[in-house]
């Protein structure tokens, strides 16, 4: 598969919008707060911020429109916190409001990006919907929030520092302006990250992402499926029994996933649009040269490394012909007793997924000893 798309969730533009809309009302009073403040002082200004946050809140009821709880939570704040700050005339916890609101959405955030789980995903859903979402579109947001949590953290940490330390017009300019700034930069960041994947990925190939079942639910450059992403992907494996032995081969050192290690006969990745059948056949041929064979499912399973998450389709033939080994592929390949692997198990000379599945073959006694 070829081919790049941006996902659609993040990049829309009317997405775009949509967020600085559901910003912008938060950010009203304090503008007036901070020219209230400089015209007639910091009460006049608490008590028009005030007002104004109340307006807000009031005007959307009567248009029959019931605001978000997050700029609710906003509106409000800004209210209980102006009202403290008049009550003990003192500005400072006006001040906070910002840093209250930062904190609370960087925390979400880092919930979302370091928690398993897709809460902020869940949540982005109410305002982008009917938008289907791709489990390596997924995975991508994550980073996306990654980044916009570091860099919210570091602006809700200044702000807060500018509250206690600077004037009013400069903590005006930090908590207000700063933060759609601080929002500015991350956009053109990821506008950049974009353009670099899109030159790495258009002519990369792709490898589809399943769920725990096996059905498709989307695709996968093969680079981000073998970069810690665990995106789940399928892959066939083949033991090749002849009596009472079995076909290994030697991966090359250059491969990427556990090289130079003694492995199943066969094992690659199912291609986008490719049936596990025809998977198997194209990968035997590739790998050792085998063709007309029958081969039988026997197990099926998912297997996670540092690096990866494969869904394992294993499957076994019966075969004693001549089999070749390709030099690209395989660096050499031959038959082993049952004795001759158990001999070399957990030395780490075969690789884990062997290992694993040489315990299947065993408990089925698809192999047994001379």
């Amino acid at each position: 598969m070829s081919g790049y798309n941006y996902p659609d969730f993040f990049y829309n533009m009317n997405n775009r919008i949509i967020l600085l809309k559901q910003l912008l009302p938060g950010l009203l009073p304090l503008i007036f707060f901070i020219v209230a403040d400089e015209l007639w002082g910091t009460k006049v200004g608490l008590i028009v911020a005030i007002a104004f946050g109340i307006i807000e809140i009031g005007f959307g009821y009567l248009k029959g429109q019931k605001p978000d709880k997050f700029i609710l939570l906003d509106l409000g704040l800004i209210v209980v916190m102006g009202l403290i700050s008049i009550v003990l005339e003192n500005d400072f916890f006006f001040k906070l409001k910002p840093v209250i609101i930062g904190f609370i959405m960087s925390v979400m955030l880092g919930i979302a990006v370091f928690i398993p789980g897709n809460i902020m995903l869940d949540m982005s859903r109410i305002y982008m919907k009917n938008i289907e979402i791709n489990p390596w579109q997924q995975w991508e947001f994550k980073q996306s929030l990654k980044l916009f949590f570091y860099l919210l953290l570091v602006h809700t940490v200044v702000t807060l520092g500018v509250s206690l330390w600077g004037t009013t017009r400069e903590w005006g300019l930090i908590s207000g302006p700063g933060f759609f700034i601080v929002f500015g930069v991350f956009m053109l960041v990821e506008v950049y990250r974009k353009k670099i994947q899109y030159k790495r990925f258009k002519n990369e190939e792709w490898l589809p992402l399943v769920d725990e079942d096996g059905k498709v639910v989307g695709s996968a450059p093969r680079s981000v499926v073998h970069k810690g992403s665990k995106l789940l992907h399928p892959v066939v494996h083949l033991h090749v029994i002849n009596e009472r032995q079995i076909y290994l081969q030697k991966r090359p050192m250059n491969k990427l996933v556990q090289p130079g290690k003694w492995d199943t006969a066969v094992g690659g990745h199912i291609a986008a649009g490719e049936s596990v059948e025809l998977a198997l056949k194209r990968e035997a041929k590739e790998e050792i040269g085998l063709a007309n064979f029958k081969a039988s499912l026997l197990n099926q399973y998912i297997w996670m490394s540092d690096i990866e998450n494969e869904l394992v389709f294993m499957f076994i033939a019966d075969y004693s012909g001549k089999l070749t080994p390709h030099s690209d592929e395989v660096e050499e390949g031959r038959f082993w007793t049952l004795t001759e692997i158990e001999q070399k198990l957990g030395k780490n000379f075969f690789t884990s997924n062997f290992e694993k599945e040489f315990k299947i073959l065993k408990e089925k006694k698809i192999i047994t000893t001379e």
